[in-house]
């Protein structure tokens, strides 16, 4: 009868060191999987901020690019009128003296 208690003993504390092995490694094995899990999290960041970084540089050069654009316009707008001004300012000045002679 002792035997078969020593035998069940021995199951018991080979069942134990057992589960208590699997537990170890089941906190080792949770921790490279956190590990990786917080690395992929700030891998995925990076990349995330990274091409953040890339849509706004491209904003502002295409921002840049209209306003460049619409400053040439403008540009070509003023030295037009500049042009017309230079060119008829006499037919204007005698148009506006006609006009206020007849009131």
């Amino acid at each position: 009868m002792d035997s078969i208690i020593e035998k069940l003993s021995d199951i018991e504390n080979t069942a134990e060191a057992i589960v208590e092995h699997a537990e170890a490694q089941k906190y080792g094995i949770e921790k490279k999987i956190q590990a990786k899990r917080d690395q992929f999290d700030k891998d995925l960041e990076a990349q995330t901020q990274k091409r953040l970084d890339e849509i706004r540089a491209e904003a502002e050069a295409k921002m840049d690019q209209i306003l460049e654009e619409q400053r040439e316009k403008n540009r070509s707008t003023i030295d037009n009128l500049r042009k017309e001004y230079e060119e008829n300012h006499s037919a204007y000045a005698q148009e506006i003296l006609k006009h206020i002679i007849e009131v």
